[in-house]
């Protein structure tokens, strides 16, 4: 896993769209994966206005809610029609995400599994992190190698999340998430530290859901200077990406 520190919550998400521009570059109809929250916001505020054509770009999902409807406000798949697609010019066949509003959520877990190999896997995997450490809706506990299914959210995502949340969701699965040929993670702010450094720096366990991406090999964490507060590395993660660009010169 490579570890970027950036000053702030802007610099971050300029430093992401760097790595979905570089993307882009080299493939015009890649697969992205999307992620729901606060964190990704500036992210795709910056993927609306950067001029790049997105209408060959195959979309999913990380998760969703279960028992709301596409409009509801509560969806993610509202949040990500408000947020980000729909001011992209996606046509509506090149965007699948997860429903949680049907009875049958494991036939549409199976079913998102097929669309994923079909599409010929995520190109790009956007994650956000939870302060439990979870990773979609992979609470502490959930198998490294899960598949896309339906999840029972902790108490503490819950309170994160609000009155009225619900508490189950359908989620990609760690093995999933890891199946992406690179996952670009985003944490910012305080309240993320712990789980930053217990992702970056302590061990892979299940309790930790996020660590599951020390596994693979072009996983990206870009955190902001207060999420990376409690890194013992984080000079050196500073340094090592001070000095990235110098290789061979």
């Amino acid at each position: 896993m490579e570890v970027i520190i950036r000053p702030d919550a802007d610099a971050v998400a300029a430093t992401a769209m760097d790595f979905v521009g570089r993307l882009y570059a080299r493939k015009a109809d890649p697969v992205v994966g999307l992620a729901t929250g606060k964190t990704p916001l500036k992210l795709y505020a910056l993927m609306r206005a950067s001029g790049l054509d997105f209408s060959r770009t195959r979309f999913f999902n990380l998760d969703e809610l279960v028992g709301l409807g596409a409009a509801d406000p509560k969806s993610f798949r509202r949040f990500l029609r408000d947020n980000l697609l729909d001011g992209l010019g996606a046509p509506d066949g090149n965007i699948r995400l997860l429903d949680g509003s049907l009875q049958d959520l494991e036939a549409e877990a199976e079913a998102y599994e097929a669309a994923l190999k079909a599409a010929g896997g995520i190109d790009l995997q956007v994650l956000g992190l939870g302060r439990n450490g979870h990773i979609g809706f992979n609470e502490p506990g959930s198998s490294l190698g899960s598949r896309t299914r339906p999840k029972t959210l902790d108490r503490d995502t819950l309170a994160d999340y609000g009155e009225g949340t619900p508490r189950f969701s359908i989620t990609m699965g760690i093995g999933t998430i890891l199946e992406a040929r690179s996952l670009l993670m985003l944490a910012t702010g305080e309240a993320k530290a712990e789980a930053v450094r217990r992702i970056a720096e302590g061990p892979l366990t299940s309790e930790t859901p996020g660590s599951a991406l020390q596994l693979h090999p072009r996983a990206r964490l870009i955190v902001d200077e207060a999420a990376a507060a409690r890194l013992a590395r984080g000079d050196y993660w500073r340094w090592v990406w001070q000095n990235k660009w110098r290789v061979g010169q």
